[in-house]
Order: structure tokens, then sequence, then C-alpha cells
């Protein structure tokens, strides 16, 4: 497979274009989820949206895409589970027929503070963050490479992208646990890169900021504020934000980019301390 990876520059009129592609987005019914596969539809790409609970936001997101003559479906799966992973993964590829592009964006981010943080929700947020998107990654990992094998001609490389977080690299009271699973995200990101290049496959990740939902204004107004003091690009994220930074990096304007991590915060992390 690692002959698939393509050195010249891709034809910039198609070089975003996702047409006869499968893209499968991990908790995509929902928040960055639902925005990640709106975005890859609109590419043109046959999306895959796995959900745990959320059955009817997930079959709400593929209806939307389908309204709009896009292609999708929804498949239930606990992604901290090996085996509901190893169903996930073949059923996408016998409905599909293929599976180019992984998202891992599922994931949980409950409040604790660490002095009275219970084990097993420490152990549900490393599940879901972190074994999650190991789950997924090896076993998409190893349907793309058995889909290359069976093809005569492997005209691209395929992609995982990890959704990591901007705290992964900073700190934020009561969330000590997802901190860590998002910095295990970030380097197993690197690993993954380091062991799959050679089969044609790119692991990035994307470190989303403070992204905007219904209702978090009124929830946490003293919280959005001191974001909007501090970051440079003066607003919010929105989902669209952080799919934009994942089609670009599933897409051949990507090609030489493995291993890395794009944090899409409005400028948070270079903001000065004081």
């Amino acid at each position: 497979m690692g002959s698939a990876v393509q050195g010249r520059a891709p034809d910039l009129e198609s070089a975003l274009s996702f047409a006869g592609k499968v893209a499968l987005i991990s908790g995509g019914g929902r928040g960055i989820g639902a925005g990640i596969s709106k975005r890859f539809a609109e590419a043109g790409a046959s999306v895959v949206v796995s959900y745990v609970q959320a059955g009817e936001a997930a079959q709400e997101v593929v209806d939307q895409i389908r309204k709009l003559g896009g292609q999708a479906i929804a498949i239930q799966a606990d992604v901290s589970l090996a085996d509901d992973v190893e169903r996930l993964i073949s059923q996408t590829v016998e409905r599909c027929g293929r599976l180019d592009v992984l998202v891992n964006n599922a994931g949980i981010y409950p409040l604790s503070p660490l002095l009275e943080l219970p084990d097993d929700e420490w152990e549900q947020v490393l599940a879901a963050n972190l074994t999650g998107t190991h789950n997924c990654t090896q076993r998409a990992a190893r349907a793309m490479i058995e889909l290359s094998a069976q093809r005569e001609n492997s005209e691209s490389s395929c992609s995982i992208i990890n959704i990591s977080s901007i705290e992964a690299a900073s700190t934020a009271f009561a969330h000590s646990h997802y901190t860590a699973a998002k910095a295990g995200v970030e380097q197993y990101t690197r690993n993954a890169a380091l062991e799959l290049g050679g089969e044609g496959i790119r692991v990035n990740a994307v470190a989303p900021g403070l992204i905007d939902r219904p209702g978090l204004a009124q929830a946490w107004p003293d919280g959005v504020q001191r974001w909007q003091n501090r970051v440079p690009l003066a607003r919010l994220g929105t989902p669209e934000d952080i799919a934009d930074a994942c089609l670009f990096l599933a897409s051949p304007l990507a090609r030489w980019i493995t291993g890395v991590t794009l944090a899409v915060d409005g400028g948070v992390l270079v903001a000065p301390a004081f």
C-alpha cells in the first residue's frame, strides 16, 4: 500500500473532492462529529456516522445528508469495546465497499475535581477517548491495508484523523482524566503515523479549542467571556472549523503530512499569559 502515496501536486480543482471515497466518523451524530460528517458529505464522500446511544441524532444527520443528495448510513457501536469496533468496521466495508478516511471523534468529558474523581469515571474517560481511538485505528488500518491489496491500482493514501483537544497541551480544572487521555491521543497519533506510514496510511490529529454549541453562553457565561477576551481571533470555534481542518488533513493537499497535531483554536494557545 505504500506505493499509493503520490508525490506530485494534486489538481487544485479536485483536491478537496472525496467523491467515491468512504469516511467513517465516530461519534458523528452530534456537535463536532455532526459537523465533520456533513462536511465530508458535502465534499462527496459516502459517510458512516457511528454512535453509542444518540441514535436519533445520528439518523437526523444521515437524513440531512441524504436530503442534500449525499450518501450516509448510521451504525451503532461503542468504540471502547473491541468487539463493537470489529463489527463497525466490517459493516462499513460490507455496506460501503471500502474505507478511506477514519475520524476518531467519539469521546466523553465529564467534570470531576482530582481529589473527588471516582475510579470508574477515570476508567470510562480513558476508555472512550484513548482506548476507543486505538480500537478504531487498529481495526480500520487493517481493513484499509487489506482493501488496498485487493485493488489493482491504489490511487491514493488513506487517512486517519484523531480529534484531540488543546487541553492535551494545557490544563483545566476538574479535567485531569480528560487532559491525560487527550495527551495520550496525541502521542498515539505520532506512533501510529510512524508504524502505518509504510502502508500508505497517514495519521494526524486535530486539537479543537472552545467550540460553540446551543446554550453554551447561557450555561457558562464567565468561561465564554474569558475565552473571548483571550483568543486572538476573537470568537468561539464552530464544528465546521474543525471539519475543514479534517478535510484538509484527509486530502491530497496534506499528502506529505503525518504525525502532526493541528491546533484549531483561534490562536488561544499563543495568547500571552500576562
